[in-house]
């Protein structure tokens, strides 16, 4: 079975304010697994938001990095 395509950015910026990691990782090309470890080590290539039982990341965050605005999370 193959993988979905990663979104276009055109796509991405249609997205509601925040995704899940599993979609913002989609969009970043990697894995879901390797993004939630970036996020608990503090070191995610995007913004996010936490929350007791999950993280969701910031859409327009994630639109910066894809668009080569910003390198790393601030």
């Amino acid at each position: 079975m193959s993988r979905p395509a990663p979104p276009t950015l055109a796509e991405i910026r249609s997205w509601p304010a925040t995704v899940s990691v599993p979609e913002a990782a989609r969009a970043l090309g990697c894995s879901k697994s390797h993004l939630h470890d970036l996020i608990r080590r503090g070191e995610s290539p995007v913004k996010t938001l936490s929350f007791p039982n999950r993280h969701v990341v910031i859409t327009a965050h994630l639109i910066r990095v894809l668009s080569g605005e910003e390198d790393e999370a601030a």
